[in-house]
Parts: structure tokens; C-alpha cells; sequence
């Protein structure tokens, strides 16, 4: 395949899974109004972020360490390769491990709930015996749907490395509709617990929205866990590193609530929606491409095709720069417009929007470090090194915990709501790896065309400085307009303005996407 057709397919294959992931976050986006606008950004809702921490974490170290980092290019490697037995072998393999270390994880997890949040999670809800419960109890609801997640993960793996990107790519919507179904016709009898009753209905449907794609790939299931195959055992050394990477981000994650929990009312769900709205661009623009370009990376290093592949990454990290840096600054701009049409419904009141605002400025600012660290992570596991984004990783978020207590300590200090330093220590330091990752690359490769990047990003900064000063001005002029007006229309004037200004400096994605769009309204 030439560095054209890559580049042509993993577009393609960018768009479709654009669309699934944007689908999913609007999803998402809607079960958070709903939940938001029922209890409000209360000590119920804190309780229920709390315990789906843990059921997160399990699946995270175990089948989020197997497939984002060592199963996925090893599978895809058999495939390319024409080894399709052995590779259906290893998947088989590794299903079965998932769900067994999943089942076993949560079961002990479940056991020990009290401890884990009284000492581990939350201690600042151990003044309040009746959170704390509440807390536990949640927890060991959510723990069924990990191991749930667990196989519905391993399936994505495996249906990517087949080409396959859109039904995958709509899992993520199958379980908000789930915590919808559970805010909408749970909750009211059964409160918040009805919530956490819809996340397992949701890790349910995000299995088996999968299953018919699966079944018509035809692979033969073997019920062994494979410690005597070497694809299997290479899968569990290229995991073991990963491992350890999750371990110290999820540790930063437990850092952040233990903090949390010590503040103010609100503030552990206010991270967690500002948090996911920034992940709401992230995913739509990083994701999208990353997950696309995953089995393209490995199949290139796999038949030795290194040229094609820098070709492919500096393309992927272009394109993801001159999108995810406008999305920075119009999320920072309209942060306030934007949380007040979507979430200023119901129990949700002024207070709650200042404090999700808050949490959204400083992660907003981390957009680009987000965006550029998937494509990068996901191109040195497919070159099949885990251990250098992970040594990368293990020292990001070590001072991103560092940053952590030092940022909320100052804010505190000046008077601020001391959860927006949590927020910023976590952009601070993803913007640290992101940097680092892109060293060691560039290193790798020789050279990853420094000026031709340097050329995007400049292009991208001054159309949205560009974008920033006309949204400042639409604010201004529309304040005492209807919030939709603002808001709306200040996303409509602030990709006007952006996608006039990358025109006018001849940015050549830009140009490209202008025929392409031309051709196909002349067709």
C-alpha cells in the first residue's frame, strides 16, 4: 500500500469512526444533562463518580493494558502476516485471562469496598457515615460492569485489526444509553442507584451491540488461556510495562478524588463534566484518528514499511493539531455559554455552573496535549514498544500529582475554587508528554518533518487567535440575548472565522478538504 492510499484510508476510516465517536458523545452528553438536571451536582453524584472509579481502574489495568499496548498489534501482525489460526488462537487466549483476572479483581474488590473508599478512594466522606455507604454500595453495583467491558474491549481489538471501525466505534453510545435508560426510567424509584444499575445495563449493550460483527469474522474459539503459546506470552511481556503506565495515570485520577472529596460539594462531579467535555473534542478529533490509524501502523511496521509510516504519523499529527487547537480556545472562550445551555436545567444552579466552568477552563487548556499523545502512544505501540511511552507516562503523571497538590494548595490560596488547579496539573503534565513522546519519535524516525508541523501549528494558532478575539466580541454583543444564541452561535462564528483564516493561509488540509467537498456536491 503507498503513503497516498494509507493516508487516503485512514481517512476514510477517520471519518466513520468520527462519526460513531461523536454520536457516542452526544450520547454522553445528553445522559449528563439528564443526570445533572435530576440531583444536581450534589454529594449523590460525587458518590457515584467515586465508585465508578474502581470498576474504570480494574478494566483499565487489565484489558485496557492488553489491547491498547500489546494484543492489538500482536493480532494484527498474525493477520498481516496471512497466520489467521494462530492469531484467532492468541484472541481466544486472551478472552479467556480477561474475564477470569476480571471476574476475580472485582469480586475482591467488592469485598474490601470499605476499605478501599474510606482509606484508598475518598477519605474526606468519612465524616458522613451515610455518603460513605452510599459510596460502597455503588461500587460493588458498578464492579459487574468491568468485567462486561473487559470482553467488549478485547472485541473492539480484534474487530479493528479487521478494518472493522464503526460498529466499535458506537459502543461507547450503547452504554450512556444504558446510564439513560437508568437516569430516565431507574432513578425516579430508585434514586442514584438506578444510575449505577444503568452503567452494568450499558456495559452490557456495549458487548453485545458487537457480537454479530464478530461472529461473521468467522474465528474459532478455543477455551484455553495459552501459557504454553509464545504469541501469548509476547502479549503479556509487551503488557507488563503498559501496566504499569496505567497504573501511575490511574493513580493520579485516585490522587484527584482523594483531593476532591476534601473540597467543597460538587467538586468531584464538576471535574468529572468538565473533564468529559473536554474529552467530548478529544475523542472526536484524536480518537477517531488514532483508532483508525492503529492496525495501518502496525501492518506498516510489521512489513517493515518504517517510511510509510512516518509519512502516515506526521500526516495524523498535523491534521489533529490544526483541529484540536481551535477546539482549545473556543472551549476556553465559550466555556461559560456553553455549560449554561447544556447543563442549566433543573437541580443544576449557579453555583454548579461556575464550578463545571471552572473544572472546563484549565482541562480545556490540555486539549492539544491530549490529542497529540493518542496518535503518538498508539504509534510506539505498534511499533511494539511499550516501555518507552510508559517510562514517559510513569514520569508525567508522577508530577502530575506533584502538580496536583501544589496548583489546588495555590488556588486555594488566591482564593479560587481549588479544583481548577486539579484541572490544570493534569494538563500541565499530559502537555510535559506529549512534548517528550514527540522527542523520542522524532529521534526514532531521524526526523519527522519539524518544519512542516511547525508551518500547521502556526497557521492553526493565528486563525484562532483570530477565532478568540471575534468570540470575546460575540459575547460581549449578545449578552443579554437567549443562552442559545450565544452559545450556538458563537460555535457557528468561531468555525467561520477559523476555517477563513487556516483558507486564507493556504494551509493545504484545508484546500484538499475543499475539493474534496467540492467534488462530491458536483457528483
Amino acid at each position: 500500500m503507498t503513503d497516498t492510499n494509507s493516508n487516503r484510508q485512514i481517512a476514510r476510516a477517520a471519518g466513520t469512526v468520527m462519526f460513531a465517536i461523536v454520536f457516542g458523545q452526544l450520547t454522553g452528553l445528553a445522559r449528563s444533562m439528564l443526570v445533572t438536571s435530576t440531583i444536581g451536582v450534589s454529594h449523590e453524584l460525587d458518590a457515584f463518580f467515586y465508585a465508578n472509579r474502581v470498576s474504570e481502574t480494574l478494566f483499565l489495568l487489565v484489558a485496557g493494558g492488553a489491547l491498547g499496548s500489546a494484543f492489538i498489534p500482536t493480532f494484527t501482525g498474525l493477520l498481516a502476516k496471512g497466520e489467521r489460526d494462530s492469531a484467532w488462537r492468541l484472541a481466544s487466549a486472551i478472552a479467556n485471562a480477561v474475564t477470569l483476572t476480571l471476574s476475580l479483581l472485582a469480586v475482591l474488590a467488592a469485598f474490601l469496598a470499605p476499605q478501599i473508599v474510606r482509606y484508598l478512594l475518598a477519605p474526606g466522606l468519612a465524616d458522613d457515615p451515610a455518603l460513605l455507604a452510599l459510596t460502597v454500595s455503588l461500587l460493588r453495583i458498578q464492579l459487574i460492569a468491568s468485567v462486561l467491558f473487559g470482553l467488549g474491549g478485547l472485541v473492539v481489538g480484534i474487530l479493528n485489526a479487521h478494518q472493522v471501525f464503526f460498529i466499535p466505534a458506537l459502543t461507547p453510545a450503547m452504554y450512556q444509553l444504558g446510564i439513560i435508560f437508568g437516569a430516565l426510567v431507574l432513578a425516579p424509584t430508585m434514586g442514584v442507584y438506578g444510575l449505577a444499575w444503568g452503567v452494568v445495563i450499558g456495559a452490557a449493550f456495549y458487548l453485545l451491540l458487537q457480537i454479530p460483527s464478530l461472529l461473521k469474522q468467522r474465528g474459532a474459539y478455543q477455551p484455553t488461556l495459552g501459557m504454553d503459546n509464545p504469541d501469548v506470552r509476547q502479549v503479556f511481556l509487551l503488557m507488563a510495562p503498559r501496566l504499569l503506565g496505567v497504573a501511575v495515570v490511574q493513580l493520579n485520577f485516585w490522587v484527584n478524588g482523594w483531593l476532591a472529596s476534601t473540597m467543597s460539594e460538587g467538586s468531584m462531579a464538576s471535574l468529572s463534566i468538565g473533564f468529559s467535555l473536554m474529552l467530548m473534542a478529544q475523542a472526536a478529533i484524536a480518537q477517531s484518528v488514532a483508532i483508525a490509524a492503529m492496525p495501518t501502523f502496525s501492518a506498516q511496521h510489521a512489513l517493515g514499511k518504517m517510511d510509510e509510516m512516518r509519512g502516515l504519523l506526521v500526516a495524523s499529527l498535523r491534521g489533529v493539531m490544526l483541529i484540536a487547537l481551535p477546539a482549545s480556545v473556543g472551549l476556553i472562550v465559550l466555556r461559560e455559554p456553553l455549560v449554561r445551555l447544556l447543563y442549566f436545567y433543573g437541580a443544576f444552579d449557579e453555583r454548579d455552573l461556575q464550578m463545571v466552568a471552572w473544572a472546563l477552563l484549565w482541562y480545556a487548556a490540555g486539549l492539544v496535549g491530549h490529542s497529540l499523545m493518542e496518535v503518538l502512544t498508539r504509534a510506539f505501540y505498534a511499533q511494539h514498544d511499550t516501555k518507552t511511552p510508559v517510562l514517559i507516562g510513569t514520569v508525567a503523571m508522577g508530577l502530575n500529582v506533584v502538580f496536583s497538590f501544589t496548583f489546588s494548595a495555590g488556588f486555594a490560596s488566591m482564593g479560587w475554587l481549588p479544583l481548577g488547579g486539579l484541572a490544570l496539573a493534569n494538563s500541565l503534565a499530559t502537555a510535559l508528554e506529549a512534548a517528550t513522546l514527540f522527542f523520542f519519535m522524532r529521534k526514532r524516525f531521524g526526523s519527522l518533518e519539524g518544519p512542516h508541523l511547525l508551518r500547521g501549528f502556526g497557521a492553526a494558532a493565528l486563525s484562532a487567535l483570530g477565532m478568540a478575539l471575534s468570540l470575546l466580541a460575540w459575547i460581549r454583543l449578545t449578552g443579554g440575548q437567549h443562552r442559545a444564541v450565544t452559545a450556538l452561535g458563537g460555535v457557528i462564528l468561531g468555525g467561520l472565522v477559523y476555517g477563513l483564516g487556516v483558507l486564507i493561509l493556504q494551509v493545504p488540509e484545508i484546500k484538499m478538504l475543499t475539493r474534496l467537498v467540492l467534488a462530491r456536491l458536483r457528483r
